[in-house]
């Protein structure tokens, strides 16, 4: 799913292209991605777009007559540009393609992976209305120490569910959570009431630099690359340290990257440098070993070693 530094970057390639622009038509592909009725779909046709804005990890363009697009691209939404009027009805869409928001300069494409449509988008009227979708995370680079603690203890849960939960911490998903947790030398499994004074200012100062460091790293490889558009959005980056990284060594101690499983998301984390070298237990596999359940990388290990 695009997280705060991917959606930071997909709003300032959008910034430099439609932002002013007028948006002349808006062909929706899938019914499923709809959520409002009222107002139409067609109310926004015609109109100039005067701001671009986050929400979470929702897209927000801002419309004359105070009209809002909501765009949440959820796990495998992604955005396309195309220079010039490219919307022909004579074209039929990719298969994947769920809308087409074509401007006067060029077209916005939305698509989706996969044969769920979780992607949604909203037609809002007015910005108190607009303020309903946000879940109320606070801002991670406009809130400081004192507030960051104390959302981070308001409610008792492990730092992996705190910080991706979007009512308390804005715009943090499954990747950067282990990227953050990693950069701290931080369990993800750590209850948040019972860190240390110290861990609390270290997780600060790493969730703050390493949505940085993305913001930078994602922003240079758009300026690099053939598109100056955002094309190749993805959880799984070569540069990322334990995320997506299994078995693989992690870039600081050297060790073995290791993962939690559950549901249809994997936590990823060093045992060496994040749970003190303890095995954090699988749930699936963990289950079915139960007392057998190694508890260091190593015993997990001779679970694969052949019987003598």
């Amino acid at each position: 799913m695009p997280e705060l530094p991917d959606i930071v970057v997909y709003l300032k390639a959008l910034e430099t292209r439609i932002l002013h622009r007028r948006l002349d038509k808006v062909t929706i592909d899938s019914p499923f991605l709809m959520r409002t009725a009222e107002p139409s779909i067609k109310s926004v046709e015609a109109k100039k777009v005067l701001q671009i804005r986050r929400i979470g990890k929702r897209i927000c363009f801002g419309l004359e007559n105070d009209l809002w697009l909501v765009l949440h691209l959820m796990i495998a939404g992604r955005l396309h540009w195309k220079d010039g009027t490219t919307a022909r009805k004579s074209l039929r869409a990719p298969k994947n393609q769920l809308a087409a928001f074509v401007f006067d300069n060029g077209t916005v494409t939305l698509t989706e992976a996969g044969t769920q449509r979780r992607a949604s988008l909203h037609v809002i009227q007015g910005e108190p209305n607009l303020a309903n979708l946000d879940r109320g995370g606070v801002e991670i680079f406009e809130t400081d120490l004192a507030t960051f603690s104390k959302v981070l203890k308001s409610e008792n849960h492990t730092l992996k569910r705190t910080l991706t939960d979007p009512r308390l911490f804005s715009g943090i998903g499954n990747a950067y959570s282990d990227e953050i947790l990693w950069h701290a030398k931080l369990s993800p499994v750590a209850l948040t009431q019972k860190l240390s004074t110290e861990e609390i200012e270290r997780l600060f100062s790493s969730t703050q630099s390493t949505l940085r460091l993305w913001i930078k790293i994602l922003s240079e490889e758009v300026r690099g690359g053939k598109s100056t558009f955002p094309e190749k959005v993805t959880a799984f980056r070569p540069e990322m340290a334990v995320h997506g990284k299994y078995q693989q060594p992690c870039p600081r101690c050297k060790g073995t990257v290791h993962r939690i499983r559950y549901a249809s998301n994997e936590t990823n984390y060093c045992p060496t440098c994040q749970t003190g070298g303890k095995l954090l237990a699988d749930r699936a596999l963990s289950r079915l070993l139960r007392s057998d359940w190694p508890r260091t990388p190593g015993g997990l290990e001779d679970l694969s070693l052949p019987r003598k």
